[in-house]
């Protein structure tokens, strides 16, 4: 399975839970913004790239799945 993470800067309130969740996939920015350093491609990474997505405040994140 193929996913994509994508991030809203727009929405993001800076909360962080993102790089908390996953430090190697997601930092902030000069003003706190979530950014996406990787995309996911193992299992465990996808399942840390989900659960940052499920705790977001903002839901700023969402994932993008092909099969």
């Amino acid at each position: 399975m193929n996913v994509q993470i994508v991030a809203r800067q727009a929405t993001c309130i800076g909360s962080g839970q993102c790089v908390f969740t996953d430090p190697d996939a997601f930092d902030q920015d000069d003003d706190g913004l979530v950014l996406v350093l990787k995309q996911p491609a193992a299992e465990g990474e996808i399942a840390l790239a989900r659960q940052a997505v499920n705790i977001c405040p903002s839901r700023s994140l969402s994932i993008l799945e092909a099969s």
